[in-house]
């Protein structure tokens, strides 16, 4: 039995809650920046801001890099499912694992960009990309903040795990 100020998975509760204090300024930072893109931009507009950097205003249906973009709809539903399962996943382990500051780090980037993504879906149908790098001619997928911190809580799982078997050894 979980004792007073305890969760039931043994830490207090306030141990895993700046994480998610983490996930929510992600998810603010990524809806606002998504409402300016919508509310400044039409679809297919491009600000030049470098040589190697635009901000633009795109809709992706798909997944990362477009992944299902034209598949007929269902992936709307499909990708939402599975945002919001990672969400509840996330959160199960944010609350267990807390203490790990660089694996809830990463979790907590992880939790924002997924329901910044998410909120998308449900409210649009699709992603708002605005984020445009390339190079010499070629473009990099746009992107979002929320893609970016999905980006960063993956890179930082890795080497969360290449670290943890570092010190098992």
């Amino acid at each position: 039995m979980a004792g007073k100020g305890k969760t039931t998975f043994g830490k207090s509760s306030a141990s895993w809650l700046p994480w998610l204090g983490l996930a929510l300024i992600i998810l603010i930072a990524d809806q606002f920046a998504k409402v300016l893109i919508v509310g400044y931009y039409r679809l297919g507009d491009s600000t030049y801001v470098t040589s190697f950097f635009n901000i633009v205003r795109a809709h992706n249906t798909g997944a990362a890099f477009s992944f299902l973009h034209d598949a007929g709809g269902w992936q709307r539903w499909f990708f939402t499912g599975i945002g919001v399962a990672a969400a509840l996943f996330i959160i199960y382990m944010l609350r267990k694992h807390a203490g790990q500051k660089l694996f809830s780090f990463a979790m907590a980037c992880v939790l924002g960009g997924a329901i910044g993504n998410v909120i998308d879906r449900l409210m649009h149908g699709y992603v708002v990309d605005f984020l445009d790098f390339h190079w010499r001619g070629m473009h990099f997928a746009a992107f979002n903040l929320a893609d970016a911190a999905i980006t960063l809580g993956a890179i930082c799982l890795i080497l969360d795990e290449l670290l943890r078997v570092k010190r098992g050894k």
